[in-house]
């Protein structure tokens, strides 16, 4: 991105509330030349996700932060699809297994529930869209997309990352998401392509 760019954005806010995302997004940002504030610091609240798709959520989240801080605002909305499932957990998987939300318990329900699927039938992959507005009406938000394809082992391995990590195994390396370094999950991750794919377009807008 060029210097005008830089210029104009200075600060972002990051609309996400997510503390194992908070900590992924200031790894893969932290090249970039410009502040990405968590909206938690300046006093933003996390806003209901009604939408019926990961872009609705990320677009909810990202307007509730710029209109509130008056910055332009990034968020993501991310999820675990798997194939034998419907797509199930999807644009619920924070709270698959309900309120109040936990990653062990999410975690539990995905392995009742793929117990007796076949190992060949166990198809998943992690999707995120992040998408970024530069004010709250911004009629031309961008939006970049990412996937992460895997499969959902039989059992946790690993203690790395949060969420559903310890149960996506990346079959080219042999590892779930959990057992990974953080180097090599935030080279390969479904946010860190989506964040990729969103920097080659930013000049574009700024």
């Amino acid at each position: 991105m060029g210097s005008a760019g830089a210029e104009m954005i200075k600060r972002l806010v990051l609309a996400s509330g997510n503390a194992g995302k908070l900590d992924e997004f200031a790894a893969m940002l932290a090249h970039l030349p410009y502040e990405v504030v968590p909206q938690k610091r300046l006093g933003v609240e996390d806003v209901p996700e009604t939408g019926l798709t990961f872009v609705e959520n990320a677009l909810i989240k990202a307007r509730h932060a710029a209109a509130v801080t008056g910055l332009p605002a990034l968020a993501d909305d991310s999820g675990l699809i798997v194939d034998a499932l419907g797509g199930a957990p999807g644009l619920y998987s924070a709270r698959y297994a309900g309120q109040p939300t936990s990653d062990a318990a999410n975690n539990a329900k995905l392995l009742e529930a793929m117990r007796d699927v076949p190992d060949d039938q166990r198809r998943a992959r992690f999707y995120a869209v992040i998408v970024l507005l530069r004010h709250p009406e911004d009629p031309q938000p961008l939006i970049a997309e990412g996937a992460w394809e895997g499969q959902i082992t039989r059992e946790l391995r690993g203690n790395g990352g949060f969420g559903y990590n310890p149960l996506f195994l990346d079959p080219d390396h042999g590892l779930t998401a959990a057992e990974m370094d953080t180097a090599l999950k935030n080279r390969l991750s479904h946010r860190a392509r989506a964040l990729e794919a969103l920097g080659q377009r930013l000049t574009t807008l700024f």
